[in-house]
């Protein structure tokens, strides 16, 4: 029996990615794996005075902190998937003209956060002997790939057949069917087809196959997301749903028909559905709320053997 403990898209938040790591001694998993997005949205900046204390608007609200409620602040801002950064007055200003110095310095802020999530990964599954496998998301930019390659303790699973155990190996890709957003890792149906192919290709048993794709197949019930006008908001204030999944990720799980294939990218596609013999398990992302949305899976030989979504 193997057991998998599988969530995606936590976006930047300390306390996912804190959870997803002690997920696997928590529900006794063999193996956890993170399916994508771990890229914050925003730089918030905590505005120092001369009086040692904070100006910071977050979430539409203006606050005035002192150090102790500036402290606190910053934890519910990292655990919401943001990064707070504390800076003078002069050097706000300096950014507010000057959006490629935003840029560069979110990234810095990204890729030293993801330091220090390796770190805190490595001192606990060093000790455990549980596997972890990432793979980045449409929304993770390349530089997090160095990051986490170096870790002895956390495998990059982009593009690769991984055995997972002596029976099952997983093959994976973060990239997904074009977005609104225009974000690192989008392709056209056509490639991103390719891409899987690539893999599912040398696989010599599908049937002790899974498929970590991070874009859920199109019209599987997984993939529904509100209808956006042209400003990306929205359509209409009721609650308006369409599929916006990935055609060639459906046409690959029809196509081959793997045991179980985990998916995300798709906040509110929270679910489990069957296409053909394939177990396809979106967790759904809750990440703003510091709630981690996963699912633990049991295999034995013959394949998923039962399953569970948790939240917490």
């Amino acid at each position: 029996m193997t057991t998998i403990f599988f969530t995606t898209d936590i976006h930047g938040s300390e306390i996912c990615w804190k959870k997803f790591i002690n997920a696997g001694k928590f529900y006794k998993a063999d193996i956890i794996v993170l399916g994508g997005d771990m890229t914050g949205k925003a730089i918030v900046p905590f505005i120092k005075d001369d009086k040692g204390n904070y100006k910071v608007s977050f979430l539409e609200e203006d606050m005035d902190l002192n150090e102790v409620q500036k402290e606190k602040m910053e934890k519910t801002i990292s655990d919401r998937g943001y990064y707070p950064m504390v800076m003078t007055e002069e050097r706000f200003m300096e950014l507010d003209s000057d959006p490629e110095l935003v840029e560069q310095l979110f990234v810095e802020r990204v890729v030293m956060v993801a330091e220090r999530w390796v770190q805190y990964a490595e001192e606990r599954l060093s000790k455990w002997g549980i596997k972890c496998f990432i793979c980045p998301g449409n929304d993770d930019m390349f530089e997090l790939d160095a990051v986490f390659a170096k870790s002895k303790y956390i495998s990059l699973a982009e593009g690769k057949i991984i055995d997972l155990d002596d029976r099952y190996n997983m093959i994976s890709t973060g990239w997904c069917n074009y977005t609104p957003w225009d974000t690192h890792r989008e392709c056209s149906e056509d490639e991103l087809e390719e891409r899987i192919e690539r893999m599912a290709g040398e696989v010599e048993d599908m049937t002790k196959c899974i498929f970590n794709l991070h874009a859920p197949p199109f019209g599987s019930g997984l993939d529904e997301a509100p209808e956006l006008d042209e400003n990306l908001r929205p359509k209409y204030a009721g609650r308006s749903l369409i599929p916006v999944g990935s055609h060639s990720v459906r046409k690959v799980i029809e196509k081959y028909q793997p045991p179980l294939a985990l998916v995300g990218h798709i906040h509110e596609g929270k679910g489990v559905n069957r296409l053909g013999k394939t177990l396809v398990v979106n967790p759904g992302s809750s990440y703003e709320q510091g709630n981690l949305l996963g699912a633990v899976l049991e295999l034995d030989k013959k394949g998923v053997k039962k399953y569970i979504l948790t939240s917490g």
